[in-house]
């Protein structure tokens, strides 16, 4: 299997495609390891990261399309929108990949309503700039197999809440949110790196395509939609 032949992947062609006539042309992403697109190479899938791949599809779309990607890992939410807010809206995007959360969940102390309100800070800021703004509910890595038992219940349970709290901000405020956590591949070890956390070359083209078929959606009037699995 390629990413040509894998089902959930979009070749470059195919995506380009689907969003014909898309109008974004200043694309900023902002977040933690997920935002930045850490990965591990596979064989048949190209090296890139899920930004990188939007990014190639819509410089196809429009040529030039300018993209700035401010992720870094290890980030909290609040540390997200206190160094990474400023400057993606100075950038004046029209589009916003808004990916954290993960690092707040997973460790002690794991404050729902805080993140809660550090997300809608920042998609809120986003929108009323004038851009419209992706959000994301997490893989369950616990389905793949991926965490200590003794961790499970625990990871499981705050990734549900923290997909829950997303999801119901971005309705309110208008954000655009791909649902991950319950897709078939949370189950696949195949699309993880070696570290047990991250997506790798494959994950990385899976996690793309969901969100273009996310935008393709918007497009055509369904704009926080979940996708369809």
């Amino acid at each position: 299997m390629d990413e040509q032949t894998d089902e959930y992947a979009l070749p470059t062609e195919t995506a380009a495609q689907l969003l014909a006539g898309a109008p974004w042309r200043r694309m900023v992403t902002i977040g933690d390891s997920v935002a930045a697109g850490i990965h591990e190479a596979v064989p048949g899938y190209r090296d890139l990261s899920w930004s990188e791949r939007i990014e190639d599809v819509l410089a196809t779309v429009n040529p030039g399309f300018q993209a700035l990607n401010l992720g870094v890992r290890d980030l909290v939410t609040a540390e997200v929108r206190a160094t990474q807010l400023a400057p993606a809206l100075e950038f004046e995007p029209d589009l916003a990949f808004v990916m954290c959360g993960g690092n707040d969940m997973l460790r002690p102390g794991f404050d729902p309503a805080a993140v809660k309100a550090e997300l809608a800070a920042m998609v809120s800021a986003l929108r009323k700039a004038g851009a419209d703004v992706v959000t994301f509910g997490m893989l369950d890595i616990t389905q793949a197999g991926l965490v200590p038992a003794e961790y499970e219940a625990y990871i499981s349970r705050n990734t549900r809440v923290l997909a829950e709290l997303t999801r119901e901000l971005s309705k309110e405020l208008g954000a655009i949110y791909v649902h991950f956590t319950d897709h078939p591949l949370s189950t696949d070890k195949g699309i993880y790196s070696s570290d047990r956390l991250h997506l790798n070359a494959r994950g990385q083209a899976f996690a793309a395509a969901e969100k273009m078929r996310a935008l393709a959606r918007h497009l055509t009037g369904s704009q926080w939609a979940v996708s369809p699995i």
